[in-house]
């Protein structure tokens, strides 16, 4: 029985920041989110591979008591993407993307994962997301993330999908775009009323906001020497979010700002290296540490 699914890319990536550079590491938003989630919890993800993928990827996985049952190994390659980082760590510059088997993923929930209350709809296309949705049938709480593309390519699509699901996490940036709107509490004001229940909005260096009905919740970034590689600090944001609510059952307003801490948390630990290299290395006591520094840094 898992008590959180993900479902997303599986990827191997390249990346290159002013701090190192590193070649088919493991990544994909599934991975970091779920890889994020398993401290919390157990996560049950679903995505596709390629017959290249290493099986060291595998075997960290499943060490990390995430159900891989869903993911799919299918003949081709493994989705690989390659970018870089200039000092501006914000922003990610892509070189090259390689869609490989991701680009027939079709996700199918094995019927182990049905039984799950929480659902983490990382970044696909909205109408998969919507697919996936509709292969549940007793979900407590639904969170989607999403990205530029979609907005342009597919927006009526991901207004869809987003009319459907209880939390949004978007960035400020996405945010603005979707809602046509440069004002972020205007935008998130919209998208509350397009359906969420809940509207996470990521300024990465710049901390997160939450937004309900009438309320509003802002978490400041961690404060970071070692800043390695922000690949995926999104991604393991998320998971950490949705792992904590799923581990608790409540989500209710309070816990859910403590989720935004605790995904806040486990994303800086995520941007101290490359890859998943620094998440392999802590637990639960390293993250409720952090948790407690966040707290010291908004106390006054």
């Amino acid at each position: 029985m898992v008590d959180l699914v993900v479902v997303g890319s599986v990827a191997l990536d390249s990346v290159k920041t002013p701090f190192g550079d590193v070649k088919d590491i493991l990544g994909g938003a599934a991975t970091y989110s779920s890889v994020a989630a398993s401290i919390f919890c157990k996560p049950g993800l679903v995505g596709v591979v390629g017959k290249d993928f290493p099986s060291e990827h595998m075997e960290f996985l499943r060490a990390r008591n995430i159900e891989t049952s869903g993911l799919s190994v299918a003949e081709g390659k493994t989705f690989r993407w390659s970018g870089y980082y200039e000092y501006d760590m914000n922003q990610a510059h892509t070189t090259d993307t390689q869609l490989n088997v991701f680009s027939s993923f079709k996700p199918k929930v094995p019927d182990a994962y049905l039984g799950a209350k929480y659902l983490f709809l990382a970044n696909i296309d909205p109408v998969l997301q919507l697919d996936v949705l509709r292969q549940f049938k007793d979900l407590e709480l639904v969170a989607l993330d999403t990205m530029n593309f979609w907005i342009e390519t597919k927006k009526e699509e991901l207004l869809s999908v987003i009319s459907k699901v209880d939390v949004l996490l978007i960035n400020d940036a996405e945010a603005r775009q979707l809602m046509d709107t440069p004002n972020l509490v205007r935008a998130a004001r919209m998208l509350l009323k397009r359906g969420p229940s809940a509207v996470v909005i990521k300024k990465g260096e710049h901390g997160a906001l939450l937004f309900t009905d009438g309320v509003c919740f802002f978490a400041p970034a961690y404060p970071l020497e070692d800043l390695k590689d922000p690949t995926g600090a999104g991604d393991s944001f998320a998971g950490g979010l949705m792992g904590y609510l799923a581990s608790t059952g409540d989500v209710s307003f309070e816990n859910m700002k403590r989720a935004v801490i605790y995904g806040s948390a486990v994303a800086s630990f995520n941007a101290e290296d490359f890859s998943l290299d620094r998440l392999r290395q802590i637990g639960m006591k390293d993250v409720s540490g952090r948790y407690k520094e966040f707290e010291k840094l908004v106390e006054f």
